[in-house]
């Protein structure tokens, strides 16, 4: 009877199951370009409707077009939609947005990555609310927040201050000061959805700090690490805090079970089981990724990134006993670091580049390593300076730690260096380039192997396969090992009187106290000659291993001709494939360098403006100005004017007008037919040559004339 009991319940629930997959969801998810959004999206795109209701791993979904379909809003609209989301928007009006909002099945509103996306998601669940007449059918809101609301809550005991907050606690949380806007759009979203929860159900899920899948808060720490340009990772004030943590897909993974479950309780935790420090995190990348150690440096140091300083215990019970989550990292970070670092080469692209260069002594082997390295970012590995770093290292190691085995190990070199005039031994010389090119920077950048090894004996020994390698005994090819091999390999060659001729024409002070003296070097070139001859080279070896030397010619001494010859290995070798940044890196280095364009143009704008006015001015000022003095001029002309006239009025008030006057009375008493002929009659007429002769006549008679008239 228990177990019909038992086939009946289980018959039910596949019903149950059957029932809930048997249709395609769409899901609206906000800034679907970013970190944490796009992981998400990228999660459930490849998940069925219902699937995380089955009874087990095993059991699969009856229906195959119930899957989840993404769309969502973008940030930058540059980058190509990636082929799980369905459709993008862009920099859309809230009125337009809502209507997008309305097709959807469930919306989910990510505040962990932007600040600028709170008010639009607490606008975005009450648009909704206010909306539920229209809605067709039921809807799903879910907030993703995150733990930095619980980071000033009080302790649950404060006898126990290790005692863990869980869901139940929610009500008692206090936020971080930088994330109170946070807590109040969780409230909202939980009050909204306490309505009429059967046509819009909301859930806040509060996610712990994200790591995985190229990194996001810690992406700092491994990008340091990897990079090692710093001895030592720094950690950033006193380390002893302990951040809640969860893997992105994890946290994609609780989504995929709130939709799934519609869960009773509004409010859920979303962390892994670590209980770590931010020393225990750091120190775990720096020992597997970089340089194996860390300092602490002052916190404000640190870049203003608060959820690195969080110091909260937390658990998510109800996950554990109520979800069905295939857990990435269920342990932590620390438990599953190689996965993670995997994830974060992967996500970044980070493959490193192994290039060895031979070829006779004096043809510019290093000139083109440097330049090859300095393109790539590669480590440069020659035998002199590897062995003196070796030694230096060895020493401070003694010094620093009293290790025995690092005395023992220097003690040795030196005692060999001492019987064999300042040389190794193959087995030392071997021993040392080996680590060398198995140490974490070499393995994470790669290198370029620079005129080593020498013979076909020596690069057996250096490439010998680890122990723990699996060997094809399949394959024709001896066994060596993969993790620091070269990939290419380039042979530079040039005549013999080229060589010596270069060697002739370096300066003194490159010549002293090296290997290119003229009779070093006339020995060392035939040494080469001698061993490169044999059937067991160098370039056999790699020949063997079907890695196949490319070689180049070198017919001259001039900076072009290494120009070229680095193009050439370049381009064999193709693009960089170390560290650089992501797309979204980029993307937003392309907003801000176009937000600096447009400041530049809108201050080039201002300053032209300004320019112009200011010269509109000037010219004003300087108008106005020459106005004032071509008046004041013109005042001086007439002033000027009136003086001169003053004897020349004087002159024809006493000569010229009595007389005129005299005749013009005589004229109009008369009144003669011609006045004309009358006033130069002979009784006017010596008068009037007199004023003619004058230069005056003219105007004077002229003007009298027309009186009389």
């Amino acid at each position: 009877g228990r177990d019909a009991q038992s086939t009946s319940e289980r018959r039910m629930a596949e019903e149950e199951v059957e029932k809930i997959i048997h249709h395609t969801k769409r899901i609206f998810i906000n800034n679907v370009d970013s970190y944490a959004s796009k992981c998400i999206a990228k999660f459930l795109s490849a998940c069925v409707v219902g699937a995380s209701l089955r009874l087990s791993k095993d059991d699969h979904p009856k229906v195959k077009d119930g899957t989840f379909q993404i769309v969502g809003t973008i940030a930058n609209k540059n980058e190509r939609r990636p082929s799980y989301v369905l459709d993008e928007y862009f920099q859309l009006k809230r009125e337009e947005l809502l209507e997008h909002l309305m097709e959807c099945d469930i919306i989910i509103y990510n505040i962990t990555e932007d600040a600028d996306q709170m008010d639009e998601a607490s606008w975005a669940i009450s648009a909704l609310h206010a909306e539920m007449a229209r809605f067709s059918q039921p809807k799903m809101f879910i907030l993703i927040s995150t733990v930095m609301t619980w980071a000033l809550s009080k302790p649950v005991d404060a006898d126990d201050p290790e005692i863990p907050f869980t869901e139940e606690d929610y009500r008692r949380r206090r936020a971080h000061p930088n994330f109170k806007e946070h807590i109040n759009v969780e409230k909202h979203v939980v009050k909204m959805g306490k309505t009429k929860s059967s046509l819009l159900s909301t859930y806040v899920v509060a996610s712990g700090v994200q790591y995985g899948m190229g990194e996001q808060v810690f992406h700092f720490f491994f990008k340091t690490s990897w990079l090692g340009d710093l001895p030592k990772v720094p950690i950033f004030g006193e380390g002893t805090n302990v951040i809640p943590t969860i893997h992105i897909n994890d946290l994609a993974g609780v989504i995929q079970n709130v939709i799934d479950h519609k869960p009773k309780p509004h409010y859920l935790v979303a962390v892994d089981d670590s209980k770590i420090t931010i020393d225990d995190i750091v120190k775990t990348i720096a020992d597997v990724v970089g340089p194996g150690k860390t300092k602490r440096v002052p916190k404000e140091d640190q870049m203003d990134i608060d959820a690195l300083f969080v110091n909260l215990r937390i658990e998510a019970v109800y996950l554990k006993e109520s979800f069905n989550i295939h857990w990435v990292c269920e342990s932590g970070l620390i438990d599953n670091i190689d996965r993670v670092v995997e994830e974060y080469k992967q996500t970044r692209g980070l493959l490193p580049i192994r290039v060895c260069i031979m070829g006779p002594p004096a043809v510019g082997k290093s000139t083109v390593a440097e330049r090859i390295c300095k393109h790539y970012k590669l480590h440069h590995i020659r035998l002199k300076e590897t062995i003196t770093e070796t030694l230096a290292h060895l020493d401070g190691e003694t010094e620093a730690e009293d290790s025995a085995t690092s005395s023992e190990l220097l003690e040795t070199l030196k005692e060999n260096m001492d019987q064999n005039g300042g040389r190794l031994d193959d087995q030392y010389v071997i021993r040392i380039m080996r680590d060398k090119l198995k140490s974490k920077l070499c393995r994470n950048q790669g290198f370029v192997l620079d005129s080593f090894p020498k013979t076909y004996e020596q690069a057996k020994d250096l490439f010998y396969a680890d122990d723990d390698e699996p060997e094809d005994m399949r394959s024709k090819i001896p066994p060596f090992n993969k993790k620091i091999i070269p990939e290419f390999v380039f042979s530079l060659d040039s005549s013999d009187a080229f060589l010596k001729n270069r060697v002739l024409n370096l300066p003194e002070s490159l010549v002293e106290g090296t290997s290119y003296s003229q009779e070093q070097f006339l020995r060392r070139l035939a040494r080469f000659r001698e061993s490169n001859v044999e059937d067991e080279t160098v370039l056999n070896y790699f020949e063997e291993l079907d890695i196949h030397p490319e070689h180049i010619e070198i017919t001259s001494s001039d900076d072009q001709e290494y120009l070229v010859v680095t193009e050439r290995i370049i381009k064999s070798v193709g693009k960089p494939k170390n560290y650089g940044p992501t797309s979204q890196e980029l993307e937003e280095e392309e907003r801000r360098s176009a937000d600096r364009r447009l400041r530049t143009e809108a201050q080039k704008r201002a300053d032209t403006e300004r320019r112009e006015t200011e010269e509109a001015q000037q010219r004003a000022a300087r108008w106005e100005e020459w106005s004032k003095c071509l008046e004041e001029v013109k005042k001086q002309e007439h002033d000027l004017l009136e003086v001169q006239a003053v004897p020349l009025r004087n002159y024809l008030m006493k000569n010229v007008m009595p007389t005129l006057t005299q005749g013009l009375i005589e004229c109009c008493k008369t009144r003669p037919q011609d006045p004309v002929d009358f006033l130069v009659s002979p009784h006017y007429r010596f008068f009037l040559k007199k004023i003619y002769f004058s230069n005056l006549a003219d105007s004077l008679i002229q003007s009298a004339l027309q009186l009389v008239h």
